[in-house]
């Protein structure tokens, strides 16, 4: 079974998007499609995340509106293990792990909107009924790639992250088979990241100071 890629609409500058009809029908009016002609990014954004199908996830990074199918199960069984030993082996019962919580982060130009795969942050941080939250008193969020987004996860992620003042951002690649650990932001990206094999410990700094045990992955 072919597996659904993530649609990508980079540098976006508001070109016109049309509904099934097409670009030379004239049946908008009759068909109740709105015209689009002209629209901003955030505009494109918001229409995107409202019609996305159910499960799907829609953000914009560093400028470009990426729509990514939901997750195999393989990787949400990371995720799951991830969640598991956090819970476990935190030391701070006042923290709490986050799925699905969406971010605003600054972009290259613009606010970047972002769902990490995880998110610890202190109870009560997203205690709201907006969708979109400040990275404020985030201490970590973590991504765990598939190949539709390693490359995203791997470069463009870390800056809005960095920016955003997030103490750590946890790396954890299937492909590469390696784990790095991101912290000390400074400007747009983290002056460490030491990288791991996956499999092996790996310590996570404070206010967690425990080690991650991903051979459990």
């Amino acid at each position: 079974m072919a597996t659904a890629e993530p649609i990508i609409m980079p540098g976006y500058q508001g070109e016109a998007i049309h509904g099934p009809c097409g670009p030379d029908c004239d049946s908008d009016a009759d068909s109740g499609v709105p015209d689009h002609h002209g629209a901003s990014v955030e505009q494109v954004f918001e229409l995107f995340s409202a019609t996305a199908p159910k499960g799907w996830r829609v953000e914009l990074i560093e400028g470009e509106i990426c729509v990514t199918p939901p997750a195999n199960g393989k990787h949400e069984e990371f995720v799951s293990e991830l969640n598991h030993q956090i819970t476990r082996m935190g030391p701070d019962r006042t923290l709490r792990n986050y799925t699905g919580v969406g971010l605003n982060v600054p972009g290259a130009s613009r606010t970047g909107h972002v769902v990490p795969d995880l998110v610890i942050a202190p109870k009560g941080s997203f205690d709201d009924d907006q969708e979109w939250h400040g990275p404020d008193g985030v201490l970590l969020v973590a991504e765990i790639t598939s190949d539709s987004t390693a490359d995203r996860d791997r470069t463009k992620k870390i800056h809005g992250y960095a920016r955003a003042g997030i103490p750590v951002y946890l790396l954890i690649d299937r492909e590469e088979g390696e784990v790095t650990v991101y912290a000390e932001p400074s400007g747009d990206d983290y002056t460490q990241g030491p990288k791991y094999k996956l499999g092996l410990a790996v310590p996570l700094p404070a206010p967690l100071g425990f080690q991650l045990d991903t051979a459990e992955f």
